[in-house]
């Protein structure tokens, strides 16, 4: 014990390296106030479970090459449209009358006919015209956010900022474990009778069946999906439209939710 007390107070020989490291001073002071600015993170951390901004609806037009002025250099991009109507705010929901904090974006203007009398009396209620399509997006703070209000995609994005895109994917019917889940081939020869089989599903006996979720021929597509981080490479304003770097989920016309990109260990806490 008396070794043990020696090595530890004084700091010196084989026992001072087992001594626990002294952090008070890196934790006060000016030294401590230093050290926490270079671990604050470069953007604004939000919880997984929140967008990182409100983001807007949009429609697919279809894909295009774009020539980079600055390079020259041919870039493929997805082209995306805004249908007459635009995006308005129809609900600010905050914690005190809903529980959490979020902004409801309605989408795509259509005559009265095309709605019930409740979307007409939500709209109504909001100010705003008739709108075909709602989404929410659930936020930390929803200040400066009323209803009726118009969102503007050149106000609220410039060129070079990443978003996260998501929509319906093209349904692809009934297919093989092959195209669905990129297996490989069989053999074509040598007295191969299986080809493009999936081959063994499971063992046998034990545990006598096969597990949920196994990788097997299935409907393919036609699912929700969401593309992250692409890049808005231009911002037309006399076309209204938008051009994003890389493909977009969904055939031309398709709805898509666009949103400010959640960049992970930037702006999003691993706990």
């Amino acid at each position: 014990m008396a070794m043990a007390a020696v090595g530890i107070g004084g700091g010196g020989g084989a026992l001072g390296l087992l001594a626990p490291r002294r952090r008070a001073a890196s934790w006060s002071g000016a030294g401590g106030a230093a050290a926490a600015a270079r671990r604050r993170p470069l953007v604004a951390v939000v919880r997984a479970s929140y967008e990182a901004g409100v983001g807007v609806m949009a429609t697919k037009v279809g894909m295009m090459t774009y020539f980079d002025p600055a390079t020259g250099k041919p870039v493929p991009v997805t082209v995306v449209g805004f249908r007459d109507g635009g995006n308005v705010v129809t609900q600010v929901k905050t914690a005190a009358t809903d529980g959490y904090d979020a902004v409801q974006v309605g989408y795509h203007g259509v005559r009265e006919e095309k709605l019930t009398r409740p979307e007409l009396g939500h709209l109504g209620k909001a100010g705003a015209p008739p709108l075909r399509h709602l989404q929410e997006f659930r936020l930390q703070s929803v200040d400066g956010y009323d209803p009726g209000q118009p969102l503007d995609f050149a106000d609220m994005f410039k060129e070079g900022d990443l978003v996260d895109i998501s929509g319906k994917s093209i349904g692809k019917g009934f297919q093989g474990g092959i195209k669905r889940h990129n297996f490989k081939r069989g053999l074509m020869t040598h007295g191969s009778k299986s080809h493009r089989a999936l081959g063994s599903i499971g063992a046998g006996t034990t545990p006598g069946r096969v597990y949920k979720g196994k990788k097997m021929p299935g409907r393919m597509g036609g699912t929700k999906t969401k593309i992250r981080k692409l890049k808005i490479v231009k911002i037309d304003n006399d076309l209204k439209v938008v051009m994003i770097k890389g493909a977009v989920p969904g055939k031309p016309g398709n709805l898509l939710r666009i949103a400010p990109a959640k960049i992970v260990g930037k702006n999003i806490p691993k706990n």
